[in-house]
């Protein structure tokens, strides 16, 4: 409460609620988390951080000034009967005035109000642009033009159907979700969606037509096996599945009903025999699986195939495991009577690498969760990428070649955590022992290394610390008992040796002196370790997040790229070695990556995609998504990107180009035929109850009795609850993420009750800081157009940490737009003009968004953010951004109000009138002369001079000053009548902006796709009649006119364009163009050990060839005249006799290959693999032959050639047996053969980095 005898009282409760705040910790900065960690669990407690929007500092392609990207990012929607009949009366809008920004109202010189001279914050400079109307368009001018395949679905529609991950096959895209798989084929990209009464659930009515899988565990990861037409994915249970690519398809079903025919449904793989049903249903039926098995404990993070066909998987606690495609083959040939069998047989097959380069329960590679995967294929490697370490593999004989740090140093890891998922057994089994709960998700615990250890007290006080910040004294205390459960079996002890002949006694005491010592010490290291492992878990504080890697690919030189959370990316060569490093998004997060002929595309968590050379160079950049990027793939000339809401784009691989500057002159031409205009009515209302709780009547008389008509009711309160006690608990919650009160809880209910919750409205969102609370309610009829509210909280108060003063604000997306609703209360007494400017600009420029409190909970409850200033978040932004100490600078973030497009201010601001006495107040508020009253308003004299509010409006006042009044006193002769007698004032306004530039009004704007929201004042007024507290409540009721876009509609324009376009297609034919290149043989004999050369030339003078080589099949020979029957391995793997160095690379302009083929004397000699015999996979002694295939294109096109050359093995007279000389034949031979695959790739890299 600003006024009465308590006014002062309110204004010095800043000290006293610093002082109730001795024993919590000051707002701190929110670690910087991996997103992809994100997506797999939400943490019970944490800050959520907000995407960063630094458009601005973005440079466009083609000279443009990029826009946002929330300008096309929204799905489109319709109006539907029961809206249609919504009552949109003809209206006269009130008279707005524009608020300063002007040059001339910017320019004046004059003091501000009974505030002082000087300007106030924002004013001039180059904080002016903030304050601009974002820029919008048809299409977007600063990046190429996309295929919408899914637009951006709103987030309520995607609960247990988010995607997660995508890959592409020849003639599909491939998509994973929390409830399985989907896929789209590429024959249909440009269809149409089905439309809100689609057969489709929410989210997907504008998405080109897929096909969804039956549910299952959510889909971690995907790999397609080319070779035999599957797409495997992983799975949170555990589980590894296999999907044929040739899944029924709906056209087909569509037209065999048609002409009532039974078509054939394939269960997905595995051998399942085909079903008999009925073409119409199987339509619309999900498809199931093939063969899956029981890979993992945890969630499988991440799969790829080798080399060789083998697949490799990992999981969380750093656990690797191969399966064999030969196990894996026999397993998909068995049928579906025998699928339990089929997944017995993989099962058993599994090769555990952890196991194997774990001795005494030291383990050589890291405990952290495997983060990706990668098969070098030129080297017959593979690649494994933890969070800080990497560890590459021998993909032939399974040997660990190097683990090395993210610096490139090698480590030589003694990691106690155990070897494989045994080890991790025991420490679930002890963590939930010790804590009462199971571990869904838990892996192996890293380990830290015993020179990196602090002491006990040390690591407890620290954790503590920190735990303090995060969890409560009962958190804590659980925590502690795991401490205490982990501490001696966390660190392993050293094996007792045999005490000597005739010293048996002696040694046998010292040694168990030493033992004794040695235990003490490992206690003491290993409490240490377990109470910095759990403090952790809770904060990360111990984990330098900044430089955890997120993505790694490999380029078409054969170089290894990979990507951090604090935007560095790394060139590795093939042997582990750090060639250079790039920033060229100081602090914003990598968030994945893929590659395409001789470029790399690089997708970041604010958005953003990079197309850079193979030297690193930035050819292209622009804004993809307004969320973070997740997935990158290429599939049949477009670049894929998935972004964190959902939403599919396709860039043309030929980007940049002459056609993306045909297809944007194209879609705008034909904008009208894809933008759609809705309307709808929002009413805010804004009090300051001054801690009252008014009666029902009060309440109906604010907001019930004018509701009837408007489709969105926006709520904000101030004063709800104040006090030091309560601001100082509301302070201490808020660091933990938690917000709300019973009394807030209070007032949603009664809002509701007025409303007609539940019957009318639905309550949407709300956010609660300290005495600020703001709710947002939407009408039934219109809930499906109205999604992704999310919420934000900024406080003013003593030091900026205090809710008190402040602002609480929601950010909605409804009918394709942004709209952004801000509750405030500024900074109190008349002179304090200053103070509420500066309040303002540090609100406008702090709000940072997340996801609010949850509708349905019992209290106010827990909210998913809390508020976190702009000025302390990471120039990455949201979900996973960097950290901008790598260089000490920090990027100047742009606000994310400034990219809403209508944003609307609406509390008690207290600005006061100046230059006037109480009873001249009274006396022309007793004649209503408000046209002079407003001449001495402080508000609308600071936004004439352009110092707050800049570029927002406000409808013309026409009601009393609604401060200070008596309570329960009704009429004008309520105003203070007291000691103090405050002067009348307007505290309680509403201010806002659309997207119309400058000072046009709604009818010198006209609503359309460069000017998509166009709003206007049809209710202002203050309810005189309401007595319950010295603020009257306020309300204001706009009409609201949208424009957006039928994505579906501008999809089929899009391909109409492509495919009849003459321009477009001459410039493809053109793209189609390989270079010539020659191979010196198609057929090739090897006996053992012999070594035959493929020369590969590029007869080409300008372009360059990138060329890589597959195993199209392997055939047996018993006799001569045998029919050859050739049968592929996984993903086109060579045969474990075969090498073929190097199997991809770059040949520059009139230069040649040369391509090792060699025949290398294989043999498994274990008896045994994890206990099971494995003698019936070993290579036979037949002839063999396989067919390479040479697959050539050039640097950027379309199309690609291939040469198919036959390589026979013949067995010689004196064939060597698989003894310990041909074992050891074979360790001698790696060598040498990874010295080859290194020296190519390092003649490769050293070419592709000359100018």
């Amino acid at each position: 409460m600003d006024g009465g005898g308590n006014e002062n009282k309110v204004e010095d409760e800043d000290k006293q609620a610093l002082a109730g705040l001795s024993s919590v910790p000051n707002p701190h900065r929110a670690k910087v988390q991996s997103y992809s960690q994100q997506l797999r669990g939400e943490r019970k407690l944490h800050h959520r951080q907000g995407r960063k929007h630094s458009l601005d500092d973005i440079p466009a392609s083609g000279g443009s000034r990029p826009l946002s990207s929330s300008d096309d990012d929204f799905s489109n929607y319709s109006l539907d009967e029961e809206e249609a009949t919504l009552d949109l009366k003809p209206f006269t809008p009130l008279s707005e005035f524009v608020a300063a920004g002007s040059p001339a109202a910017a320019g004046s010189s004059s003091p501000g109000p009974g505030g002082g001279g000087g300007s106030g914050p924002g004013a001039g400079g180059k904080g002016e642009a903030i304050f601009k109307v974002p820029m919008r368009a048809a299409v977007h001018p600063g990046r190429p033009p996309c295929l919408e395949l899914r637009p951006h679905p709103l987030r309520e529609t995607q609960v247990g159907k988010f995607l997660r991950n995508i890959a592409c096959t020849e003639t599909q895209l491939w998509a994973g979700q929390e409830s399985g798989v989907r896929f789209w084929r590429f024959d249909r990209i440009y269809d149409p969606g089905c439309g809100l009464g689609g057969k489709v659930r929410r989210g997907d009515e504008d998405a080109a037509p897929f096909d969804e899988s039956a549910s299952t565990s959510p889909t971690f990861c995907l790999m397609v096996d080319a070779a035999n037409g599957l797409v495997w994915s992983g799975h949170k249970d555990g589980k590894i599945r296999s999907w044929k690519t040739d899944q029924y398809s709906a056209p087909a079903a569509a037209a065999a009903a048609a002409a009532g025919e039974q078509e054939v449904v394939d269960g997905g793989g595995g051998g399942q025999p085909p079903q008999q049903v009925d073409a119409a249903a199987a339509a619309n039926a999900p498809f199931k699986e093939g063969l899956s098995w029981q890979a993992h404990k945890g969630p499988v993070l991440s799969m790829v195939m080798s080399s060789y066909g083998d697949l490799w998987s990992g999981s969380e606690g750093g656990v690797i495991k191969i399966w064999p495609w030969e196990s894996i083959e026999k397993s998909l040939s068995l049928k579906s009577e025998e699928k339990r069998m089929a997944a017995l047989l993989v099962e058993r097959s599994a090769i555990d690498l952890r196991s194997q380069v774990t001795v005494n329960g030291n383990c050589s590679i890291s405990s952290s969760d495997v983060k990706c995967l990668l098969s070098d294929n030129i080297r017959a490697k593979l690649w494994c990428a933890q969070s800080l370490t990497f560890s590459i593999w021998d993909a032939r004989t399974k040997e660990l070649l190097r683990v090395f740090n993210i610096d490139g140093q090698t480590e030589n890891r003694v990691d106690g955590s155990g070897g494989g998922e045994k080890g991790q057994q025991q420490q679930q089994q002890q963590q939930q022992e010790s804590s009462g709960h199971g571990g869904e998700e838990g892996g192996a615990t890293p380990q830290i290394p015993p020179d990196t250890f602090l002491s006990a007290e040390e690591a407890t006080s620290q954790a503590r610390d920190s735990l303090t910040i995060e969890i409560d004294h009962n958190i804590w205390a659980r925590h502690m008992q795991i401490v205490a459960k982990e501490a001696l079996p966390a660190v392993p002890e050293k094996p007792e040796k045999p005490a000597k002949e005739g010293k048996g006694k002696s040694g046998n005491k010292k040694e168990k002196g030493q033992g004794f010592l040695q235990r003490s010490r490992n206690a003491i290291m290993g409490a240490a370790d377990a109470v910095r492992r759990v403090a952790t878990r809770g904060t990360n504080v111990f984990v330098d997040d900044s430089k955890k890697t997120e993505a790694i690919v490999m380029t078409a030189d054969g170089m290894v790229w990979s990507g951090c959370t604090n935007g560095l990316i790394i060139q590795w060569d093939g042997n582990g070695n750090r060639v250079q490093d790039f920033n060229l998004l100081n602090g914003t997060a990598v968030q994945c990556f893929c590659t395409y002929g001789t470029r790399i595309y690089v997708g970041y968590v604010s958005g953003i995609i990079q197309m850079l050379d193979l030297e690193g160079h930035l050819l292209q950049m622009w804004v993809a998504h307004s969320n973070p990027v997740l997935k990158l793939a290429v599939g049949k000339g477009y670049v894929y990107s998935l972004a964190s809401h959902g939403g599919i784009r396709g860039w043309n691989t030929l980007s940049p180009s002459p056609i993306d500057q045909i297809l944007r002159s194209e879609l705008a031409g034909k904008e009208l035929t894809y933008t759609r205009k809705d309307q709808f009515r929002v009413l805010i209302g804004t009090w300051n109850v001054g801690q009252g709780r008014p009666s029902q009547e009060a309440m109906m008389a604010w907001l019930g009795s004018t509701a009837s008509d408007v489709g969105i009711v926006v709520v904000g309160l101030q004063e709800v609850d104040m006090g030091a006690g309560f601001l100082a608990m509301s302070a201490a919650k808020e660091t933990v993420g938690l917000e709300g009160s019973a009394i807030g809880q209070w007032w949603l209910d009664n809002i509701g009750k007025a409303l007609g919750e539940g019957s009318v409205f639905e309550r949407m969102g709300s956010r609660q800081l300290a005495g600020l609370l703001v709710s947002l309610w939407v009408r039934k009829n219109m809930r499906q157009h109205v999604g992704d509210v999310d919420a934000g909280a900024v406080p003013c108060g003593f030091g900026r940490a205090i809710g008190n003063k402040g602002g609480v604000g929601l950010r909605i997306r409804v009918r394709d737009r942004i709209m952004c609703f801000v509750n405030c209360h500024l900074a109190a007494h008349l002179e304090a003009v200053n103070r509420r400017n500066a309040d303002f600009d540090h609100i406008y420029r702090n709000m940072v968004f997340g996801k609010p409190t949850i509708p349905n909970a019992a209290a106010a409850g827990v909210s998913s953010s809390s508020h976190t200033l702009k000025s302390d978040k990471n120039s990455g932004g949201g979900g996973g951004g960097g950290n901008n100490n790598n260089n000490g600078s920090s990027e100047d973030t742009k606000p994310e109000l400034s990219d809403a497009d209508m944003v609307v201010f609406f509390g008690d601001f207290n600005y006061r009138l100046f230059g006037i006495s109480y009873d001249e107040a009274r006396d022309f508020v007793s004649q209503r002369c408000f046209d002079w009253l407003r001449e001495r308003d402080q508000l609308r004299a600071e936004m004439k001079a352009g110092r707050v509010f800049q570029g927002m409006h406000e409808a013309n006042i026409t009601f009393p000053p609604t401060y200070k009044f008596e309570r329960n006193v009704p009429g004008l002769g309520g105003y203070d009548s007291g000691e103090k007698k405050r002067i009348p004032a307007w505290c309680d306004r509403v201010i806002f902006r659309d997207t119309r530039p400058g000072s046009a009004t709604p009818s010198q704007c006209e609503c359309s796709l460069e000017c998509p929201v166009v709003s206007a004042v049809i209710q202002y007024e203050a309810v005189m009649e309401v007595t319950e507290s010295d603020h009257k409540p306020v309300r204001c009721k706009f009409h609201i006119q949208v424009a957006h876009t039928d994505r579906s509609v501008r999809r089929q324009e899009f391909g109409e364009i492509l495919k009849t376009n003459e321009k477009i297609q001459s410039l493809l034919e053109e793209s189609r163009v390989v270079p010539e290149t020659a191979i010196s043989t198609n057929s090739i004999a090897l006996q053992n050990q012999d070594t035959a050369i493929l020369r590969i030339a590029n007869k080409s003078a300008a372009d360059k060839v990138v060329f890589r080589i597959y195993c199209e099949g392997q055939a047996n020979f018993k006799d001569e005249g045998d029919e050859a029957e050739y049968h592929a391995r996984g993903n086109h793997g060579f045969p474990r006799w075969l090498e073929v160095t190097p199997a991809a690379g770059i040949i520059k302009p009139d230069n040649s290959m040369e391509v090792s083929v060699h025949h290398e004397e294989f043999h498994t000699l274990e008896d045994l693999v994890d206990g099971i015999p494995q003698n019936w996979w070993c290579e036979d002694t037949r002839d063999k032959e396989v067919i390479l295939v040479v697959v050539v294109q050039g640097s950027s096109s379309t199309e690609v050639t291939t040469h198919r050359v036959h390589v026979r093995h013949c067995l010689s007279a004196n064939t060597l047996r698989a003894d310990s000389k041909s074992g050891s034949r074979r360790g001698q031979k790696s060598d040498p053969r990874q010295q080859s695959g290194a020296s190519a790739a390092t003649n490769d890299s050293r070419s592709s980095q000359k100018p």
